[in-house]
């Protein structure tokens, strides 16, 4: 323990010791996942209850909606890359604005997918930009405990979102309205104080960083590795349920493991990262991590009684997640040679997208054939965990 809250204490040091434009930047998602969560988890209900969609045109609004935002990933990056992050961030604040004012008036499905469309195409607007902005403004020796301070003050958004739609108790449009005059404000925030810089792909085609990012063979084979972290880690939201209602845990089990998982990020990410580093070393994390994510679903697998088996599984994928996301997100402009972050970054994240599309569409059917599902689920980490290693000696040996 106290080699932990050593661990954070430095971890934590770092922030101090970034630029203001780097701690902008992670103060930012910590307001992006406020803004987004304080409105999100309400939309099923207000879709069910308010308009009387039925569960299927609820389905589509919501996939729909992740969709807009994964699959145009690669789009904000390359335009990041062209016009810069400033207007990229401020265009997506905006976008996300108009959104939310366009769902607090909805009352027909052709209005809700607008505002869904809008609400997802700012997240792919800003976060490529974000992502690269990061990356830049990082020193290079320390872009993995960079990136976990962000997910630690991004999870943290993800828990304050939620409670503060409880605590405000508004109804759903009076919700999107307070999450657009949020998103209005980080807007202004910065176009105040973060820096201009022009894009430094400003003289080219859009679409030369699209070629130049499928022509990396080594950045191909990472992100298609770096694609089954996110297929597993989506079974938080079909694979525990599903276990969970098979074992008859009561409704309260889901939002308490969820819960679970934000304190584990929110106060474990630093440490994590600071551990494995020492101890481990980034390649090293990398096939570590996706290790731990395979054991999470084999636990499953092996049928513990009660709720060992989901708690077990909670625990090993966010340990796994907090090895695997800080040292591959560093690892991203090492790939791109520090050129086209955003097209990278962007690239990265709409593989992911569709890898989850694909991903979610089979384990669904898979999920109703017992322990063999978890079995065969535990194959992709494992999958993950051979790509890192080979992409690791791989790097080794031309270095």
């Amino acid at each position: 323990m106290g080699t932990a809250l050593r661990g954070r204490s430095r971890a934590l040091g770092r922030l101090g010791a970034l630029t203001g434009t780097a701690r902008l930047l992670v103060v930012s998602q910590l307001l992006f996942n406020i803004g987004f969560f304080l409105v999100l988890p309400h939309l099923a209900g207000h879709l069910a209850d308010d308009l009387g969609l039925a569960g299927w045109l609820i389905g589509l609004v919501l996939g729909v909606r992740t969709f807009s935002q994964q699959g145009l990933f690669a789009l904000g990056g390359v335009l990041t890359d062209r016009f810069g992050a400033k207007p990229l961030i401020i265009a997506g604040c905006l976008v996300r604005t108009s959104g939310f004012a366009v769902l607090a008036v909805a009352s027909a499905l052709p209005t809700v997918l607008c505002g869904v469309v809008l609400v997802g195409f700012a997240g792919a607007l800003f976060s490529p930009a974000a992502d690269a902005s990061l990356a830049r403004e990082a020193d290079p020796d320390a872009r993995a405990d960079t990136f976990a301070i962000r997910s630690m003050a991004g999870e943290t958004g993800t828990v304050i979102g939620p409670l503060l739609g409880v605590v405000l108790s508004a109804s759903f449009p009076v919700t999107c309205v307070i999450g657009a005059v949020l998103f209005s404000l980080i807007a202004l925030l910065h176009l105040r104080f973060l820096p201009r810089r022009p894009g430094e792909h400003r003289d080219e085609g859009i679409f030369d960083g699209w070629r130049e990012v499928f022509g990396n063979r080594a950045f191909l084979l990472f992100a298609a590795g770096y694609s089954v972290y996110l297929v597993s880690y989506n079974q938080l939201y079909l694979g525990l349920p599903n276990e969970l209602h098979r074992v008859g845990a009561p409704e309260q089990a889901l939002g308490l493991l969820f819960a679970l998982a934000s304190a584990l990020v929110v106060f474990g990410q630093l440490p994590t990262t600071g551990l494995a580093r020492r101890l481990l070393g980034r390649d090293r994390a990398l096939v570590a991590g996706f290790t731990v994510m395979a054991l999470a679903f084999g636990v499953v697998a092996l049928r513990p009684p009660g709720l060992v088996g989901a708690t077990a599984f909670v625990v090993l994928l966010i340990f796994g997640q907090m090895l695997v996301v800080p040292f591959a997100l560093e690892l991203v402009p090492i790939l791109a040679g520090d050129r086209r972050l955003g097209a990278h970054f962007g690239v990265l994240a709409s593989a992911g997208g569709v890898a989850v599309l694909v991903g979610s569409t089979a384990s669904g059917a898979l999920l109703g054939q017992g322990r063999v599902a978890w079995f065969v689920l535990g194959l992709l980490p494992l999958a993950g965990a051979c790509v890192m290693a080979f992409a690791g000696r791989r790097r080794a040996s031309i270095s």
